[in-house]
């Protein structure tokens, strides 16, 4: 195929300047070099593509027919190599990542703001979803950059970005004493408020409760990491949240930590990419960035 492109590239040229010599002279090969390579495409092609006479070469309608689609599709290979030396030089592109609404919102909008200013060229696109619906998306090239919640794969580079801890909270008059400390089993026993099943980190909750043999039965599942701190506010349960995601909400003083005489083990949130695929220029700049960052 490549061999046929470069035959191809100079029919057009015959075809464009109706003279061998001067076909020659534009694409800097010798005039028998034109000739051999015209007759070589019609010999694969089983066709006549030129008229031959003294005063130069006109194409034939077999010719003709053909020329209009390789002179479409040489076009269309120079715009798209234009194309990908723009977007290799951050001109333009496209830079999609796969993050939850609450890290991109907590963590990922500085260095978002600060990537479309330097590259107003390139189009972002953030795909909202938990940590193993992005990495899927990651596996299957829907996104470039995925950031999840402490992925275990093998296929996957991944680079720690911040740590999370799960904690247990509840609204500043909540009916419990705030400065008794709660052991696993009577944490479980509040009403409980927690994120849906398919979250990653109701599962690790969750996983750790059951090492321990206590089992978690939420009275509220909830999609929504804001409803959760929402809920607990005005006293529907205790609910198992995210420490980084909630500071805001603590310093308020809507919410109150609970204590505990047990720790859930820290958690990290990295920035992932597949192994085996090399990154877009765009997803190189970004991650460059936000590495400097950390």
């Amino acid at each position: 195929m490549a061999v046929k492109l470069e035959l191809y590239r100079v029919f057009k040229e015959v075809a464009e300047t109706g003279n061998i010599s001067a076909a020659a002279k534009n694409l800097y090969i010798s005039q028998s070099a034109v000739s051999q390579s015209i007759k070589q495409l019609e010999t694969a092609l089983q066709a006549r593509l030129f008229a031959r006479s003294p005063r130069g070469v006109t194409l034939t309608g077999e010719g003709q027919m053909l020329y209009q689609y390789v002179r479409n599709a040489l076009g269309l290979l120079a715009t798209g190599e234009d194309k990908l030396s723009q977007a290799q030089q951050l001109l333009l592109g496209t830079l999609t990542i796969g993050a939850s609404d609450t890290v991109t919102g907590q963590f990922l909008t500085p260095y978002l703001d600060e990537f479309h200013h330097q590259h107003p060229g390139i189009r972002l696109k953030i795909v909202s979803g938990r940590s193993a619906k992005v990495v899927s998306m990651l596996r299957s090239g829907a996104v470039d950059i995925a950031f999840a919640s402490s992925p275990k794969d093998s296929t996957l580079e991944t680079w720690p970005c911040f740590t999370t801890h799960s904690v247990f909270v509840a609204g500043k008059n909540y009916h419990c004493d705030f400065d008794k400390i709660y052991t696993r089993q009577e944490m479980a026993e509040f009403p409980l408020i927690l994120l849906e099943r398919k979250a990653s980190s109701r599962v690790f909750l969750e996983q750790e409760f059951l090492k321990a043999g206590v089992t978690l039965t939420p009275e509220i599942e909830l999609s929504s990491r804001q409803l959760l701190v929402t809920l607990a506010g005005i006293g529907l349960g205790v609910a198992g949240v995210t420490l980084e995601f909630v500071r805001k909400d603590l310093e308020s003083g809507d919410i109150r930590l609970l204590k505990t005489d047990f720790t859930i083990p820290e958690r990290s949130v990295d920035m992932c990419t597949l192994k085996e695929v090399p990154p877009t220029a765009a997803a190189t700049a970004f991650m460059e960035m936000v590495r400097r960052g950390m």
